[in-house]
């Protein structure tokens, strides 16, 4: 299948500001990219993109004095298929596991699991090792956070979470890797482009975040919020936790005018010129509302 992914964020800046963006598919990302998938601005600024250390596309500018507007728009191939599930995934022994793995088995900015020892093992220690301890650390951190924008701030750990019992994507996912973490399970965030194909349309479009966990010598993605294998996922970053792969960061203030973004699947086209002719036409997508922060 192809799906249109992209983005338009306004912002402005009372002085020259350096930022730092995450906004980019992940450079393993291995669909059919259709038009560029690369960041543009208006005004017109200077972007130089590079690979950081978890093979995430990082941009970085410096926003001019007054409104800047970030933009990108293309088409992805997906294969189409839901999330793997593979219930019968074992466990690695911490002394089998690839040396790799390791950096997502510790404590990190965001995902405290040397704090949560002891309330996983009392709440998942019964369960048998591999896919289905993982599952049922997804059904609890579903059944218990409540979702809302305005429970999101850039701060919040997944201990925050826990205790405060309320976030966003974010939150699920941070608290779902540092649960994982704590029983032994290497565990890392992920997020990117995740529209509703295949299910009830949900409202604006907005950036998910997910995570994905070592199991049976492989990386498998598994979703707290949604708890359920969805289509279409389109990874832009991942690393140990939000702080690894941050959509903005910016030296100095700035103010969010709007932020839209797009995540469609495209039908009826039968040729890549079809394509590019349709990315020549601006999506009509709602912007999502956000939460003063």
């Amino acid at each position: 299948m192809f799906i249109r992914i992209g983005f338009e964020i306004s912002l402005e800046c009372t002085v020259e500001t350096p930022l730092l963006l995450a906004l980019l598919p992940h450079s393993s990302y291995g669909g059919r990219v259709i038009g560029a998938d690369r960041i543009c601005t208006r005004p017109d600024v200077p972007v130089q993109e590079f690979l950081d250390e978890f093979g995430n596309r990082r941009s970085r500018l410096v926003a001019p004095v007054g409104r800047l507007t970030l933009w990108s728009d293309c088409i992805v191939e997906n294969d189409g298929q839901p999330d793997v599930f593979n219930w019968n995934a074992r466990q690695h022994d911490i002394a089998d596991l690839p040396s790799e793995t390791l950096t997502y088995l510790t404590a990190s900015r965001y995902c405290e699991a040397d704090e949560l020892v002891e309330q996983a093992w009392a709440l998942f220690g019964q369960t048998p090792a591999g896919w289905a301890r993982v599952q049922a650390i997804c059904n609890w951190v579903h059944n218990h956070l409540t979702f809302g924008y305005h429970f999101g701030r850039p701060t919040k750990t997944a201990g925050d979470a826990l205790r405060e019992r309320t976030g966003v994507c974010r939150d699920f996912a941070q608290l779902s890797v540092a649960l994982c973490r704590a029983m032994n399970i290497p565990a890392r965030y992920a997020s990117g482009y995740l529209g509703d194909i295949g299910i009830a349309p949900s409202g604006p479009g907005d950036f998910c975040a997910w995570f994905e966990v070592f199991l049976e010598g492989r990386w498998y993605t598994f979703d707290a919020r949604y708890n359920t294998p969805r289509i279409g996922r389109v990874l832009m970053v991942r690393g140990r936790d939000a702080a690894d792969g941050a959509m903005i960061t910016s030296f100095g203030k700035y103010d969010l005018k709007s932020f839209r973004v797009w995540t469609d699947e495209v039908v009826g086209m039968g040729s890549d010129s079809d394509m590019l002719k349709l990315l020549e036409t601006r999506p009509d997508a709602p912007a999502l509302t956000l939460a003063p922060t």
